[in-house]
C-alpha cells in the first residue's frame, strides 16, 4: 500500500482508504463480515477510514470504534460526518443553514460521533452536505474553530454535493476547511476543472468518493439488477439511468488492458491524479478489500490509456445524493 500526504495536515494516509457507508445498513450488510473486512484492510496497510453518523445512525461509527480497539498501536485515521439537521440530501441553497448546521447541533453531533467511535478526538470531522450559499454564516465557522481548539477534531472537512464539485470553493477560501470529499471517477471527472486546482493552491486534501459509481464500474450490474425496497441503489439506478450506465460501461470495457479488470482500471485512473489524497471505495467483504487494495502499488496507467479514459467523461447535473 502506498501512502499519500493528506493536504496541509501532513498526515500520511493510505491511497486506498475505506468507505463505510455500506456497513451502516445497506441490504446484505453483516456486522461480523464487516469486522473481518475492516481487520483485513488494516492488515494490508489501509489506515484511512471514512464513516458518518448517518450510516445506520451510528452503527458504522461503532464498527469502526471496535476496530480501533482491536488494532491499538496501529495509527488509523478516522473520518466521520455531521448529518444535516433536517436530514435532507443534498444541500440546497434556498435552505437556511440554521436548518442544516447550526452551531450547537454541529458540536452535539460531533460529541455523539466521538462516543460511538470511543475516542476523545476524531481526525477529520466533515459536514455531510454543503452549499456555498451558506459560506458567510458564522455558526459553522465557529464550530470548526471551536472543535479544533477543544481538540475534539484534528481537521475539518466538507463532503460536496454529487455532481456539483465547484459548490464548495468559497468555503475552501475561508481557510477553515482542510479536506474536501467529492465524487470523482472515470465517468465523473468534473472536479478536475475547478475544484482540484483550488485544492492544490490551498493545500486542501481531496477524498475521492464513489470511485466505482455505486457499483456500475465493478462490471457486475445488468439490466435485471434490482435491490430490496429501501436500498439506496433503487434511487440512484432508475431504469433510465441504469440503461444508460450499462451502455457506457460496455463501451468502457473495450479499453481494459490485458491482465486488469474494470474495477482495478477504474481505481488506478483515480490514483493517476496526484491531486487525490485517498480514494474510498465502499467495501463490505474481505475479498473486495483485497481486490481494491491491490490497485495500489502497481505501475502507473499508460498515458494513452489515460487519454482514452478521459473520453469517457459523463456530464451529469441531476443533483441527487
Amino acid at each position: 500500500m502506498r501512502n499519500r500526504r493528506f493536504g496541509r495536515t501532513g498526515w500520511q494516509v493510505s491511497e486506498i482508504g475505506y468507505g463505510m457507508w455500506g456497513m451502516g445498513g445497506w441490504t446484505g450488510s453483516d456486522d461480523e463480515e464487516s469486522r473481518q473486512s475492516l481487520d483485513r484492510a488494516v492488515e494490508l496497510g489501509c489506515n484511512f477510514f471514512d464513516t458518518a453518523y448517518a450510516y445506520g445512525l451510528g452503527r458504522s461509527e461503532k464498527l469502526l470504534g471496535e476496530a480501533l480497539v482491536r488494532h491499538t498501536g496501529t495509527k488509523l485515521y478516522t473520518a466521520t460526518k455531521v448529518p444535516p439537521k433536517n436530514l435532507k440530501w443534498p444541500g440546497r441553497a434556498e435552505t437556511p443553514i440554521a436548518d442544516v448546521f447550526p452551531y450547537d447541533y454541529v458540536i452535539e453531533m460531533t460529541e455523539k460521533s466521538l462516543a460511538n467511535l470511543g475516542v476523545a478526538t476524531v481526525d477529520l470531522q466533515q459536514l455531510h452536505v454543503w452549499s456555498d450559499a451558506w459560506v458567510e454564516d458564522d455558526g459553522w465557522k465557529r464550530a470548526a474553530q471551536d472543535l479544533k481548539r477543544q481538540n475534539l477534531v484534528r481537521a475539518f472537512g466538507i463532503s460536496v454535493n454529487r455532481w456539483d464539485p465547484s459548490n464548495v470553493i468559497k468555503a475552501l477560501r475561508t481557510g477553515l476547511v482542510d479536506a474536501v470529499q467529492v465524487v470523482y471517477n472515470v465517468f465523473d471527472q468534473n472536479p478536475e476543472d475547478q475544484l482540484f486546482p483550488v485544492c492544490r493552491e490551498l493545500d486542501v486534501a481531496v477524498i475521492a468518493r464513489v470511485p466505482l459509481d455505486e457499483g456500475s464500474l465493478t462490471g457486475t450490474l445488468s439490466k435485471e439488477s434490482r435491490w430490496p425496497e429501501g436500498d439506496w441503489r433503487n434511487i440512484y439506478f432508475t431504469p433510465a439511468n441504469l440503461a444508460e450506465t450499462l451502455a457506457r460501461v460496455e463501451r468502457l470495457k473495450e479499453a481494459i488492458p490485458g491482465g486488469m479488470d474494470l474495477p482495478e482500471m477504474a481505481l488506478r485512473f483515480i490514483l493517476a491524479n496526484s491531486d487525490v489524497s485517498t480514494v474510498i471505495p465502499g467495501m463490505r467483504k474481505a475479498r473486495h478489500v483485497e481486490q481494491n487494495i491491490a490497485a495500489s502499488g502497481g505501475n502507473p496507467l499508460d498515458a494513452n490509456l489515460l487519454e482514452t479514459l478521459r473520453r469517457h467523461r459523463w456530464i451529469r447535473t441531476t443533483n441527487i445524493e
